[in-house]
């Protein structure tokens, strides 16, 4: 078994891109973002470490965060001198690499090759695919050898080839023991050579969790802070870290009423009889010292005496009287029931960090520190609004053919629970001048533009005019169900900008889109840290089988339920078309169904997300 965190990741894009016109094919744009960085978000969750393997634009690739070997050999060499580099640079038993220009290799790259590995006690393993023979209609073995998991402890083997004035990257390994590792996914090994190549990737559709890391990479939170009272700052986000001022609890206390004493006194076999020589009161120390073979009684929340460690409960008392009290030789250890100075919370220690979420309990703790005011982010400025000329609102006459927005009011409860500043800018009709007057509005008085409707392929042509000649726009559409369509992007007008969420039309698509991909951006804005910002993932068992298509990644709609036996199950609220609302107010949880799986049997374990964690 090969633990991920033995495992180096290297994307290879140290090549020359020939029949690019001598591009960096790593930094070639794909949806807004270079390829190298959509091969990096799908190889990261696979491996414990990530690097690159460059010689040029390596200040590129730097901003990745990551560590950038070159090659260490002299000339062109290709991916064996990446290869070479990433085993003599790696820290790790073990080095997969990929390419730079394959955006789609498989989610389970590292396991299933880790895998055909260990089975067959070899020293490497690459990926295989079948293919059919044109010339002879039968199915042959493609092998993908820069696909490779190898063992680093291998250098030796190829420095020698090397040496050797040998070059081909099928037979580097000699008299190493090679593991060939079968997979059905053809275009997940696929690379981008030509223009077309790019343009086809580029057809083919954005994954969630791309899209998802392009909206993560595009913002930072709003700079602008406030500084409020206590009380007004219930469900704000804290804009910097609250340093302790005091320690919690200040001093050594009582966990409970009973008996203050020293700990010493106590063991032996026969009964132990103390003397009372004083009461200490919560918020009233005591006067007296406590010497061994006595105590003192004390209240909850009272300040331990010097030199006693530990607190007997009054019900543990045999007999008391004023003056003393006997107790069994071991009816506490040492140390119980007693607080320490600063169990809570140390002075000079961060209490809170910026970006958390001011709940009741942030709320208590900062009162607990006498901390009055804090500063927090300025609420975030949205702008919604509604496109469509079949769009009627609440009080219009609903002619044939019309339907009455729903959208708007979904957004604003969404909006408003997530603690944003809302703009409601009604309907915009179907027509470039409203639309473009809008988006112009909008710009001058919000941070982010939310619409929904107007950007699905049947559209008008109109959208896209307008967006790109207002700012621009990273991608148009998701690998995603319900919410293909979705636009993002930036817009300026007038010397103001924001921030564009084009979200579908369909009312549970809106819903979808909001909460996987809109919401945590504007979380994001809104300075929450970014674990927070993540839907958080709970696996509950299928209660019935779900139908499911390998490829894109869906969200249907369900109800968890508790069995008598204490266990759970999920089940489908019904039929999942993108146009029944109704479906979501009886939903509790949404199945997420990421673009790897199939068809799910019933009893299989399925990632939820509780709407209630998100409304």
């Amino acid at each position: 078994m090969i633990n991920t965190h033995d495992i180096t990741g290297l994307v290879l894009a140290g090549g020359l891109g020939t029949r690019m016109g001598h591009s960096d094919k790593g930094m070639l744009p794909l949806h807004g973002q270079p390829l190298a960085r959509h091969v990096l978000q799908r190889l990261a969750p696979q491996v414990g470490q990530l690097a690159i393997s460059a010689n040029a634009h390596a200040e590129d690739y730097a901003r990745f965060g990551l560590p950038v070997w070159p090659d260490l050999l002299p000339g062109q060499l290709g991916p064996l001198a990446g290869l070479h580099s990433g085993m003599r640079h790696a820290r790790t038993p073990y080095l997969l690499t990929v390419p730079c220009d394959s955006p789609l290799l498989p989610p389970d790259l590292a396991v299933r090759l880790a895998a055909g590995l260990s089975e067959n006690d070899a020293d490497l393993a690459i990926a295989v695919t079948e293919e059919m023979d044109p010339a002879t209609g039968s199915s042959v073995r493609r092998p993908h050898p820069v696909f490779c998991l190898v063992k680093t402890s291998a250098l030796p083997q190829l420095e020698a080839y090397l040496a050797a004035g040998e070059r081909r990257m099928r037979t580097w390994h000699g008299p190493l023991k090679l593991a060939e590792v079968l997979f059905q996914e053809h275009g997940a090994f696929g690379n981008v050579n030509t223009p077309e190549d790019l343009a086809a990737l580029q057809a083919h559709g954005l994954s969630v969790p791309m899209a998802q890391a392009i909206l993560a990479d595009a913002v930072a939170p709003i700079a602008d802070l406030e500084q409020l009272a206590l009380p007004q700052a219930l469900e704000r986000i804290l804009a910097s870290d609250i340093i302790s001022p005091i320690s919690v609890p200040a001093h050594d206390n009582s966990a409970m009423d009973g008996y203050a004493l020293h700990g010493a006194d106590l063991g032996g076999n026969a009964p132990v009889t103390l003397a009372v020589v004083d009461t200490i009161l919560a918020g009233r120390p005591g006067t007296v010292p406590v010497q061994r073979g006595q105590c003192a009684r004390i209240m909850t929340g009272a300040v331990m005496p010097d030199g006693c460690d530990g607190v007997v409960p009054q019900e543990l008392v045999r007999q008391s009287s004023e003056h003393s009290i006997t107790l069994a030789p071991d009816c506490i250890r040492p140390g119980d029931n007693r607080r320490f100075k600063g169990e809570d919370l140390m002075q000079g220690q961060p209490a809170l960090l910026q970006g958390k979420i001011l709940g009741p309990a942030e709320l208590g703790l900062l009162a607990s520190l006498g901390i009055a005011t804090v500063p927090v982010r300025r609420r975030l400025r949205v702008a919604f609004f509604s496109t469509g000329d079949e769009l009627r609102s609440i009080g219009e006459a609903l002619e044939p053919g019309c339907i009455y927005d729903s959208n708007r009011y979904t957004l604003l409860g969404m909006l408003t629970r997530l603690g944003c500043e809302v703009l409601d800018m009604g309907i915009v009709k179907d027509n470039p001048q409203a639309l473009e007057t809008a988006l112009r509005g909008a710009c001058a008085q919000a941070d982010v533009i939310i619409t929904s409707g107007g950007v699905s392929s049947g559209a008008a042509d109109f959208t896209r005019e307008i967006l790109a000649r207002l700012g621009d726009v990273a991608f148009w559409q998701i690998n995603m169900r319900p919410g293909r369509p979705m636009a993002f992007g930036n817009i300026a007008s007038d010397g103001h900008s924001a921030l564009l969420l084009g979200l579908p039309g369909n009312p549970v698509a809106v819903m979808a889109a909001f909460y996987f991909l809109a919401r945590p951006t504007l979380l994001r804005l809104m300075g929450v840290d970014t674990q927070t910002a993540s839907p958080l993932l709970l696996q509950v068992a299928a209660q019935d089988p779900i139908r499911k298509k390998r490829g894109r990644t869906e969200y249907q709609r369900g109800i968890v339920e508790r069995d008598p036996d204490g266990s759970q199950h999920v089940r489908l609220t019904g039929a999942q078309g993108s146009g029944i609302l109704h479906s979501m107010t009886q939903a509790n949880c949404i199945i997420v169904l990421h673009a790897e799986q199939g068809h799910v049997a019933a009893g299989d374990l399925v990632d939820i997300v509780l709407l209630r964690g998100l409304t």
